[in-house]
């Protein structure tokens, strides 16, 4: 099997096997299933999620079939345990918890902190936000006897102030350790179930998906015109075009059927991360195959094919790796730090690609004056033109985004998150624009291909006398008439 038909395989195995290893997502619902607590300090602590939340009297904390399990133990039954689940905006943060004299920080009160702060022993630790006392807001959950399971009451919290919210149950009590829960909590907002960082996206995709849908209509309206000139290249871009739309309505599908049912079907959101990332795969390596001069310079890349290759696999895997981790299986909000990691693979890989590009594209345009061809010079000059404004926009980009990302470790700017998605789309957009009008479909399409030096002369003879084919017996006339004329005044010389 060769490494195209692998690559091959690998793009139809990819969303079948993430299918399996992803458990479905709901809504802005959080479920917990049997999810153990783990020792954070001197307490006891499970993760209940992060979102963004717009203000609105629509706008809450759902908690569903809350049950605590404990395990059985004879310490465990005669420990009438509390555990107490916290929310709390992300700006109140250092509401929870304190520490002594200085000391290291706690979430449980020590009889230390009992004495400086008045807080109550073998309980969270909690300050009034200056600008609601009844926030961070505490439930507490009560284990009964010796009973092995204690449920918490159905309950909902309005949410009266936009911010990024956290959800944390906490537990004070040493001997519930093994403690693990059961349950989920939905979190709506005013105009949906969408967390607040996904909300703009739904009509930046209806957007997207008109601008594509314009493209393709101008597009193909060429590619049949003159389907008869069609080079290999206009195929690939063809095939680019027609991956960004797809990409742009399976977006929009997924986030609309998000917001409205409450419900993210895996397998469509998992499609459509994975043709996002095979559309940036093939743009990029398009675009680099373009810079080579292949197909207009140059037949074949020659000993560069396997490399040209392997770097696109590679893209392909660590675009696919960072964008599941964002949007297959998550719900929640991922801190600034957490995403760092996955996007520093991604963003090496477009250094690297853009380096190799440039370096590419210049030594295209110096065989290009070498031989003359003025047609495709021109046509070179400008996307490299081109390429270097989106290339120093792009590197920008990239350095703003790790900066967003490194300095919001809380997530803080979620208001503004959608917009490091956007810029990549929007970008990648506007460069096809250019591509597509470059090389858009026409009667004079083979101009642009590979065809030899003796092909390429005459191109440039055709350019010069005005695309006539008989440049040549233009001048064998001009010569006979000379000759003619000399003839004439040799003539007139003898009348004389």
């Amino acid at each position: 099997m060769d490494l195209g038909k692998l690559i091959q395989l690998s793009a139809l195995l990819c969303p079948f096997l993430l299918s399996l290893h992803f458990r479905i997502a709901g809504a802005s619902a959080h479920i917990y299933s049997s999810q153990p607590f783990h020792d954070v300090g001197n307490s006891l602590l499970l993760y209940g999620g992060s979102e963004g939340i717009f203000a609105s009297s629509r706008s809450l904390i759902r908690f569903e079939n809350i049950t605590l399990w404990r395990t059985i133990t004879g310490k465990g039954h005669r420990s009438n345990g509390l555990v107490q689940a916290v929310i709390f905006e992300a700006s109140d943060r250092n509401n929870i918890g304190g520490s002594a004299y200085g000391g290291q920080r706690s979430i449980c009160c020590t009889p230390d902190l009992a004495k400086l702060q008045g807080c109550k022993q073998g309980e969270i630790i909690r300050i009034p936000s200056p600008h609601d006392p009844q926030w961070p807001i505490l439930l507490p959950v009560r284990f009964k006897g010796k009973r092995s399971s204690a449920k918490m009451a159905d309950t909902e919290i309005l949410i009266t102030k936009t911010g990024i919210y956290n959800l944390l149950f906490i537990s004070c009590d040493p001997q519930l350790k093994g403690l693990k829960m059961t349950g989920k909590t939905v979190w709506k907002n005013p105009d949906g179930y969408l967390p607040g960082r996904m909300a703009p996206l739904v009509n930046f995709y209806v957007y997207m998906s008109l601008a594509y849908l314009l493209l393709s209509a101008v597009w193909f309206f060429q590619y049949l015109r003159f389907r008869m000139d069609i080079l290999p290249l206009q195929h690939c871009i063809t095939a680019v075009i027609l991956l960004g739309l797809l990409e742009m309505l399976f977006w929009y599908l997924d986030y609309a059927n998000f917001n409205h049912t409450g419900m993210r079907p895996l397998a469509l959101t998992t499609w459509v991360v994975t043709i996002g990332a095979l559309r940036k795969t093939v743009s990029r390596i398009l675009i680099l195959c373009v810079s080579m001069g292949f197909g207009v310079v140059k037949s074949t890349l020659g000993g560069l094919t396997s490399k040209v290759l392997l770097v696109g696999v590679t893209y392909f895997i660590a675009s696919e790796i960072l964008d599941i981790a964002e949007h297959v299986g998550i719900i929640d909000d991922m801190s600034g730090r957490s995403k760092l990691f996955l996007v520093l693979p991604d963003a090496f890989l477009d250094a690297f690609l853009i380096l190799w590009i440039f370096t590419s594209l210049s030594k295209t345009l110096e065989q290009l004056q070498m031989k003359r061809t003025s047609v495709k010079l021109e046509i070179y000059r400008k996307f490299s033109n081109a390429l270097a404004v989106m290339v120093v926009a792009s590197v920008a980009w990239i350095v703003y985004e790790v900066y967003f990302k490194a300095t919001d470790p809380f997530n803080e700017r979620w208001q503004t998150a959608w917009t490091i998605t956007a810029f990549w789309d929007v970008i990648a957009f506007l460069l096809l624009c250019i591509i597509c009008y470059l090389w858009t479909p026409s009667q004079n399409s083979q101009r642009y291909a590979y065809s030899g030096d003796v092909d390429e002369e005459n191109e440039e003879a055709q350019s010069l006398t005005g695309g006539k084919q008989d440049g040549d017996i233009s001048l064998v006339k001009q010569e006979k008439n000379a000759e003619s004329d000399r003839e004439e005044d040799v003539e007139e010389d003898k009348r004389e």
